[in-house]
């Protein structure tokens, strides 16, 4: 059988089908022909040698924000996509019903990577740092509806920021409307939390099965663990019944003290996605890979970790034809070298945590087709004035606060 695409001598992690092993990986019209080991490469039109890497289905990220030009924190998908492996994008919140259509023309389509959108409850998103929940005449559940039903293709689910200074005053009400929309149109609901108030047991009542609480280790006042350590009860509670825990790195969102509770108590992220925005991109957050590479050296599994970056955030969105390699699914694969040395993170507290290994990506495939490595646009002027100037020391800013390229 004559193939497009034929990647051989890789070892395949492919959690969505419970493959992890050496196989070789075939593709034919763009999408997944065949995944068995030694497959017959004289006919292939192209042959990748991956010894030494690690073939895994595209990751999916959780929590993006790539509504580039038009909102305060987005950035561009498809440069950092092709460096990264990352070929699914969730974008959370950075569209509202107002503004959607422009990230629907501008954005989504032209997108090489695949970008899909859980939509704000405010009508203006995120065209700001913060605040869009302060003025109650921009949570249009009504306006929300009519835009959700023009486009199920691309909008998964509904975004609320519930914190201090986002609602700024207003309370849970935009979190009673997001909840109210989210039923309507019957997706599930992304929360956000962080500062109090409202505080996390006022949020968790309007949680349900299904739904994503992101930011589980942040460091916050509304953190998921107590002052010993121990998950808090009433969010074990609605873990067990089908809440999704998201990491939502970010640049204030992902503190190793909670993420080691959380881990020790056997509550550990469901999905581990970055959060990633025109501050976290230039550190200590950088991209999934680094995001994935910090939870390998706290002790998770690669199996475990690529789970939690494939066919778990799939599950999430309701998309299992994506995250995948199954035969005849999207053509979306990642190749990675797993590099042994001596490492450092960080979290956003700028907590140093040492490691001695990271996944680094080699080549990122959409449909079959190798997405080619281009410069993204330089940060927008206000990045350099509002990056925290703690995280500087494990960023890439030089002085001066000129950014260069990682």
């Amino acid at each position: 059988m004559s193939y497009d695409l034929l990647i051989r001598g890789g070892e395949l992690i492919d959690p969505a089908n419970g493959r992890h092993g050496r196989f070789d990986l075939a593709v034919t019209a763009g999408v997944v022909a065949a995944v068995a080991p030694n497959l017959p490469g004289e006919e292939a039109a192209q042959v990748v040698e991956a010894a030494g890497q690690i073939i895994t289905p595209g990751l999916i990220d959780l929590h993006t924000h790539c509504y580039w030009g038009a909102t305060y924190w987005g950035i561009e998908a498809d440069p950092v996509a092709a460096r990264t492996g990352v070929t699914t994008w969730l974008d959370v919140g950075s569209s509202g019903a107002f503004n959607f259509p422009g990230f629907r023309r501008y954005v989504a389509e032209p997108s090489r990577a695949r970008v899909f959108a859980l939509l704000n409850i405010s009508t203006i998103g995120l065209v700001a740092r913060t605040n869009e929940l302060s003025n109650l005449a921009y949570c249009d559940e009504e306006m929300g509806a009519v835009i959700v039903e023009a486009n199920r293709d691309l909008i998964l689910g509904i975004k609320a920021r519930i914190d201090r200074d986002t609602t700024l005053g207003t309370g849970l009400e935009p979190l009673r409307r997001a909840r109210r929309l989210a039923d309507r149109v019957d997706l599930p609901l992304m929360v956000h939390i962080g500062l109090a108030p409202p505080t996390l047991d006022e949020i968790a009542e309007w949680l349900r099965p299904g739904d994503i609480l992101t930011h589980c280790c942040t460091g916050q006042p509304n953190r998921l663990v107590d002052d010993e350590g121990a998950v808090l009860p009433f969010m074990r509670k609605l873990w067990e019944q089908g809440l999704i825990l998201d990491l939502g790195h970010g640049t204030g969102s992902f503190s190793y003290g909670s993420a080691e509770a959380m881990l020790a108590d056997g509550m550990p992220p469901d999905v581990i996605s970055s959060d990633i925005h025109q501050l976290a991109a230039l550190g200590p957050m950088y991209d999934l890979p680094t995001t994935l590479s910090k939870f390998l050296n706290l002790g998770m599994t690669l199996y475990e970790v690529i789970a939690r970056a494939t066919s778990r955030p799939a599950a999430a969105m309701r998309r299992p034809d994506l995250g995948t390699l199954a035969i005849g699914a999207p053509a979306d694969i990642a190749l990675f070298r797993l590099e042994e040395g001596d490492y450092t993170f960080h979290d956003i507290h700028m907590q140093a945590r040492t490691g001695s290994t990271r996944l680094v990506n080699t080549a990122t495939y959409v449909s079959g087709v190798l997405l080619p490595r281009v410069a993204a646009s330089p940060p927008a002027p206000w990045v350099t004035r509002d990056f925290p100037p703690e995280q500087r020391a494990d960023s890439l800013f030089r002085p001066g606060g000129q950014e260069i390229n990682r």
